[in-house]
């Protein structure tokens, strides 16, 4: 039989060319992805202009280079890598927004571009899958639910009904702080605080006190959201080690305060419905001023038939996020009396300003509010100065541009309003108190002034804004109209600890604790 020539080292190369094929076919697959990544991603970046970007670490990204004060470590790298920075924690975009011209670009000029909401697991879980405004996708449902409570609690002409409930409320606060007085005790001033906004939340919500009807288990529940919402899921932004959840506790403590919420929210929402159905409809027109938002939200229910997204679901969400936006209202406070009491200077003339509104009477009802601009600088100064946290992050619901730079679908956006409150560019001696700075200053903080943006700003501002400032001003006005505070154990006001704690309420690291005494 005729052979070919060479065909015996033919077969034998063909027989180990094969070989070789099958064991290095994988390495061969790697380095054809390899090229492939590396070339369209050489491409890709000479076609677009993606923002400053620290270097980052395979898998975590840039992790390991935000710290617990996210809003800080943001701030000290915008210094390196500029205003508009971009971060991947973990497989997760973030855009970090430092300035003043970038912040409007987001919040007002492109706000449709970037009005859906960032998320994570435990707020999706906690929140109904993110039902609350807060949290929403941007689109029909976030604008119903927004529209709603809007009108039914956070509207200018409702926040003035509920006044009564607020000096109420503060009339109890004066009385439980000279009760220490009496007994020369050094005073919690967030605990204190924390109950009294909490009381004015459960009334102006449910309808009655939280000391009633099991309501401090509910207060005890929102601290736990809060605390849920501060700790750090590594599934968020490695989704691959989510399971770690099953072994850390996280998943076992979510799963507890989710079934006691929907629990004891099923049980509040049952309730008033069937003491509706005991008592009859209420007539909302006639009433409205004297009911609370859950009674108006049960009725808007059975009486506009264009509400039917009202399922319970949705009633359970809306009720919990306005109980716990009000009630967080007490930080805000204690840092507004911090800050007075480390600046003695304020303090002496903040006093003299309430005191001579007051008159004999020792008391400031919010018809005295508009005449104490002093006040108002010194709230505004508290809100620029002391530590804060970043606006709620949002994300680009489509690739845009902004400032120059390209973004992409998908990429969470934070506006760290803390650092442009610091800006020297925007403002004179950033780190000192200076509420005299406000004073014959046409800069609000409502959204129209985007060097101060505490609120946020546009279509997805903070709809709380009203009702959050009548209580703040109200109990910073009365607290030292009342009464002069010191500092336990002969602390000097120079030495109290402004530094904050992480988490998503900005709550004081050190909790303030003063000696109260009358003035």
């Amino acid at each position: 039989m005729a052979t070919f020539p060479f065909q015996k080292e033919a077969t034998w190369f063909l027989k180990h060319y094969y070989l070789e094929l099958f064991l290095l076919l994988p390495s061969y697959i790697f380095l054809v992805f390899l090229f492939k990544w590396w070339f369209g991603t050489y491409f890709s970046n000479n076609k677009k202009n993606p923002p400053p970007s620290p270097p980052k670490l395979p898998i975590i990204g840039n992790l390991h280079q935000i710290g617990p004060l996210a809003h800080r470590s943001f701030k000290s790298l915008a210094e390196k890598y500029g205003p508009v920075m971009l971060f991947h924690l973990g497989s997760r975009p973030l855009l970090v927004v430092s300035s003043a011209e970038a912040a409007h670009q987001v919040l007002v000029a492109k706000d449709v571009d970037f009005a859906d909401k960032s998320n994570t697991m435990v707020g999706r879980r906690l929140y109904y899958e993110s039902k609350a405004i807060a949290f929403a996708p941007y689109g029909e449902y976030w604008k119903q639910i927004r529209g709603i409570s809007v009108h039914l609690i956070l509207s200018q002409t409702r926040v003035q009904s509920l006044r009564n409930v607020r000096e109420e409320e503060m009339e109890l606060l004066i009385k439980n702080i000279r009760e220490h007085i009496d007994s020369a005790s050094v005073i919690r001033m967030d605990k204190v605080l924390r109950a009294f906004t909490y009381e004015i939340s459960s009334r102006a919500v449910i309808g009655r006190r939280f000391s009633d009807e099991g309501g401090k288990k509910f207060m005890e529940l929102l601290k736990e959201v809060h605390d849920l919402l501060g700790v750090v899921n590594i599934g968020d932004y490695i989704p691959w080690l989510g399971w770690v959840n099953r072994f850390n506790g996280l998943e076992a403590k979510i799963k507890k305060v989710e079934k006691e919420l929907d629990e004891y929210l099923a049980n509040l929402i049952q309730g008033e419905i069937i003491r509706q159905r005991s008592t009859g409809s209420i007539n909302v027109d006639q009433q409205r001023n004297n009911q609370s938002f859950l009674e108006l939200l049960i009725e808007s229910q059975k009486t506009n038939p264009t509400a039917d997204f009202l399922d319970v679901d949705t009633m359970k969400v809306i009720t919990l996020e306005m109980v716990a936006s009000i009630a967080d209202t007490y930080t805000v406070i204690e840092w507004a009396l911090a800050a007075v009491i480390r600046h003695p200077n304020v303090m002496a003339k903040l006093q003299t300003e309430v005191k001579k509104e007051a008159g004999e009477k020792s008391f400031i009802t919010e018809d005295n509010l508009n005449n104490l601009q002093y006040l108002k600088a010194v709230m505004k100064e508290c809100f620029r100065y002391s530590p804060g946290n970043t606006l709620v992050a949002r994300a680009a619901a489509k690739n845009v541009k902004l400032m120059g730079y390209d973004i992409e679908a998908g990429t969470e956006v934070l506006i760290n309003s803390w650092a442009i409150g610091k800006d020297p560019l925007l403002w004179k001696d950033p780190e000192e108190f200076q509420p005299e700075r406000f004073l014959n200053s046409s800069v609000d903080l409502k959204g129209h002034h985007f060097e101060f943006v505490p609120f946020g700003s546009g279509r997805r501002g903070c709809p709380g804004i009203a009702f959050a400032l009548a209580i703040a001003e109200l109990t910073l006005a009365n607290l030292v109209c009342n009464f002069n505070f010191a500092l336990p154990n002969g602390l000097r006001v120079e030495e109290l600890d402004m530094t904050e704690a992480p988490g998503t309420v900005t709550r004081m690291n050190t909790p303030l604790q003063v000696v109260a005494s009358a003035c």
